[in-house]
Order: C-alpha cells, then structure tokens, then sequence
C-alpha cells in the first residue's frame, strides 16, 4: 500500500493552467475519491499520479519519495479506466493474468491470482469468453480483476462506472466498497457523480477550477462545508439558497422582505453585507418540528414529486425556487410558512 501526497502541484498545457498549485494527501489504504464539475482537473491529477503526465510545479511524493522523474512503468500502480481497455482478442482469464505473464511471473503465482480475484469479482463462470459476449458490467469486472491480480500499491480508477445503467452502477459500487474491505490497498477514484463520491469515498477532495475546494470525509462536506461551492456539489438535491444582506453585528439575514434571526448553531462564513443563506431541502419543513425555527418566510407550492418515501416540493419565494421534504403533498398555490434546521443553517459572503 501507499500513501500519496500533492505539494503545491502545478500543470499546464500549452500555456493554460490546469491544476494551480494544490495540495492534498491520500492516506494510505484510504478510498479517496476526486471530485467535481468537468474540467476542474481531476483527471490530470489521476494521470500525474499514474505517471502519465509530468507536473509543471510542486512535488508529488508515493510513501513520501519523490516521483516526478518515476516512469509510470516502475511506479506500480494499477489504473482502471473509463472504457475498460480489455484486449477483444483474448479470454477474460487471459486479460487478468496478461500483465503477469508481462513480468515473467510464475505460472504457479499466475493461476492463483486468477483463481483469486476471479472469485473476488465474481467472474470465475466466464474465464474462457472473450470481452465481445460480456455485458458491461462483467466487463468492468474483469478491468477490476486485471487491476488486482497485480497487487499494485495503488488502484487509480478513472471514472469507471459512467458508461454503466443506474442500476448498474449501484451494484458496482457495492462491488467495489465490498473489494476495497478485502485488499485494503490505496484508492484513488475520478469522478463527477457526487453520489458516487459520498457512497464510496473514505474522503473527498473537491476541485474547482484547477484549485481544490475543501478536502475531508464525505460527512464533514456535507454538514460542514467550507464554501458556497462545496455545499451546491454536495447533496442528492442541491441546497436552497437566498439572496439577501447578512448584518454579522446583529446576527440577522435579510432576504425577500423578511428578517431572519440566525440561530447559535448556524455556520457563518460571511463579514457582513451581500450574502447567501443556504439550506437543504431536507432541512426545511412546512410545519413546527423539534429543532427548527420559524424563519418568517412563506413560500408558494408549485408543484411536488413523489418519490416513494416522501415527496419533494418545489415551490417559490419571489422569484426563488425552493425545494422541501415532505411527508405530505401539497396543491400548487399552497401557501408554505418555511421553518429551517437550527443546526444546518449556512451563510456564505460573495467569495465563500
């Protein structure tokens, strides 16, 4: 295993900055997952650790050594791609054992580790078919199996479940979580599902533009975020947010006519003036609940969406589109006295 580490990394292409001097660390054995919009830079970061590109600044370290004059072949570590990257021409068993039989490594070692991560994966039925009569899923499984049949210090995975159903996708996941218990070794994983980023991540580093947002574990993003953009990223429904003036001295927001006392347990990363309140739809309810304040805000039901366990339901605050979680549906043109979290209450100034 490994752990990684990027010191005040810089890369550009052609003049463009692509990655402005960031810093995070993977601990080792760790599920850290990249995350954020495309183009943030979270796959030339995937690909600077695999060696396959050269930083233009900083340092990147693999159990704290310097690698960036390391070759990407004598750095061992395993990338799992996007598009499977199977050889169509041989087996399932020979695309496993191929970069074994690669290093020269003992035909005894070959067919254990076959035996091994076949079962691990799951696909120890189809070792004699070729990638072309495989679904997409026991496809991903074999570039998995490939990956681990090596034992490298680190899997890199490169946004592998995109091109999967989303029923898929769930199984993959759980597959992959489940893998990740059994060889303990350093994860690295791309991707700009934030979904997947909060179900599979031991941690999460949040780029944005080149830079990076907020490193931790998917709970502290998600009930302590550092920024406007962190707390928009993360959440299977974004978070509502409310324009407004925020006057710190007073401890109060002020926004579509009405004046909202912020509660103790409020975060507030603001100075004071131009300011966003935010808040989760499933921080917000239409009725008193134990733990939440009445915010003096009244919305308009537009329309709701049942989802099974509950119903979401947009509604608008002159002019702003609000979602909420409710037991109970609403008719459009209901009339919806907002009462918010205490505790998951956020205010962000113009440059949180």
């Amino acid at each position: 295993m490994a752990s990684i580490e990027f010191r005040n990394i810089r890369k550009d292409f052609a003049g463009t900055e692509v990655l402005k001097d960031i810093s995070f660390t993977v601990p080792d054995g760790q599920f850290t997952v990249l995350l954020g919009p495309s183009g943030c830079g979270k796959s030339t970061a995937l690909r600077l650790i695999a060696g396959l590109e050269t930083p233009s600044g900083g340092e990147l370290l693999i159990d704290g050594r310097p690698v960036n004059g390391v070759q990407a072949k004598d750095r061992d570590i395993a990338m799992v791609f996007q598009d499977y990257a199977l050889y169509p021409h041989l087996t399932v068993a020979e695309n496993i054992v191929f970069g074994l039989r690669a290093r020269r490594a003992p035909e005894e070692q070959v067919q254990a580790m076959l035996a091994e991560t076949s079962r691990m994966t799951g696909i120890a039925d189809y070792l004699g078919r070729k990638p072309a009569q495989l679904s997409g899923g026991q496809r991903q499984r074999v570039a998995l199996a490939r990956a681990v049949a090596r034992k490298p210090r680190a899997f890199l995975f490169d946004e592998p479940l995109s091109n999967l159903d989303a029923k898929l996708r769930m199984s993959m996941r759980e597959e992959l979580k489940r893998l990740h218990a059994q060889v303990k070794t350093t994860c690295v994983y791309v991707t700009h599902d934030q979904l997947e980023a909060m179900t599979l991540g031991t941690q999460i580093v949040i780029l944005n533009k080149g830079r990076v947002e907020q490193a931790g574990t998917p709970k502290d993003l998600y009930q302590r975020p550092a920024s406007r953009f962190v707390a928009e990223f993360i959440g299977s429904i974004p978070m509502n947010f409310f324009d407004g003036e925020h006057d710190k001295a007073a401890g109060t927001f002020r926004t579509a006519g009405a004046e909202i006392k912020l509660p103790a347990g409020a975060q507030v990363k603001s100075e004071g003036g131009r300011a966003s309140l935010g808040v989760r739809p499933e921080h917000v309810a239409a009725a008193p609940a134990p733990g939440y304040f009445a915010s003096g805000l009244t919305a308009t039901a537009d329309f709701s969406e049942f989802t099974g366990a509950s119903y979401i339901v947009n509604a608008d605050l002159g002019g702003t589109k609000l979602r909420l979680m409710s037991e109970e549906e609403f008719a459009p043109g209901a009339k919806l006295p907002l009462y918010f979290n205490e505790k998951r209450v956020y205010v962000f100034g113009e440059k949180a």
